[in-house]
């Protein structure tokens, strides 16, 4: 299941995320397992610091760099015109890449959005990045962005589970061609004993993660489950051979309190 961003670029719409897989041999593995399971989307981040690894990975596997999507991501103290072009150098050394083919603004900084997408499109029309988006960006942050952009963001990620669905924020996404994309799509596990979900699972003979990740890619948004365990990586990419009906749509959309595990994109101190 692909997805294209903005008409140009062909993205898988389910991937494994990265974060908090260490640099070397546990994310290297991950990611080996995940390709091996027909994974072809993989995100990573400046932040999280196991890039070298992410690519490594690619190399060594029997695929070439054009079957397999990567991702990566701006952290804030990289934000501005300069520092973000010498950001992007220095993930595209670490990943031993020729270009990345999504680069994303980690989290939104208002007083450098303008110059840091600036710099995001300049990125993209040298060839650097395939596509380009954000992170964790509310409505009016969305709004603020395209107040001086030429060139709308490809993909929006946000928390998005369960238990915090975001539809204004995939609204606004999806407003502006973007795509919406889910981290923290299990809400590290905290949503797989919810009894819906357990009755779901149970009716399908499927696992609750395989429901929870069904379900958004039904509802349109792409979803990077984490995982550095063989066993759930394999698990959470077998979402491909069922479907929930209308019933369990909507039941699992009841499920939305507004909950989060991450921090408020307005309340951010890093």
């Amino acid at each position: 299941m692909t997805t294209m961003l903005h008409g140009r670029v062909e993205m898988p719409m389910h991937g494994l995320g990265t974060y908090k897989a260490t640099e070397g041999e546990d994310v290297i593995n991950s990611v080996t397992w995940a390709l091996q399971a027909g994974y072809r989307m993989f995100d990573t981040a400046a932040i999280y610091r196991n890039e070298g690894g992410v690519g490594e990975a690619i190399r060594r596997s029997d695929l070439v760099r054009t079957e397999v999507f990567v991702t990566t991501k701006l952290w804030n103290s990289d934000q501005g015109y300069d520092r973000a072009l010498d950001a992007l150098d220095g993930s595209l050394q670490i990943l031993g890449f020729d270009y990345i083919d999504l680069y994303l603004v980690h989290w939104p900084k208002p007083e450098h959005m303008a110059e840091t997408w600036r710099a995001m499109e300049q990125a993209l029309a040298d060839g650097l990045t395939r596509a380009i988006g954000v992170c964790n960006f509310e409505p009016h942050h969305l709004d603020q962005l395209m107040a001086t952009a030429n060139t709308p963001p490809s993909l929006n990620q946000v928390e998005l589970h369960p238990n915090l669905q975001q539809h204004e924020v995939r609204a606004a996404t999806l407003e502006l061609g973007g795509v919406p994309q889910a981290w923290s799509p299990l809400k590290q596990g905290r949503v797989l004993d919810d009894p819906v979900v357990v009755a779901i699972a149970d009716r399908h003979n499927r696992t609750p993660a395989q429901v929870v990740l069904r379900w958004q890619l039904q509802e349109g948004v792409a979803t990077i489950p984490k995982s550095i365990t063989k066993r759930r990586i394999i698990e959470n990419g077998d979402v491909f051979g069922f479907a929930l009906d209308d019933a369990d749509m909507e039941h699992i959309r009841g499920l939305d309190t507004g909950d989060r595990i991450g921090p408020h994109p307005d309340r951010i101190d890093f």
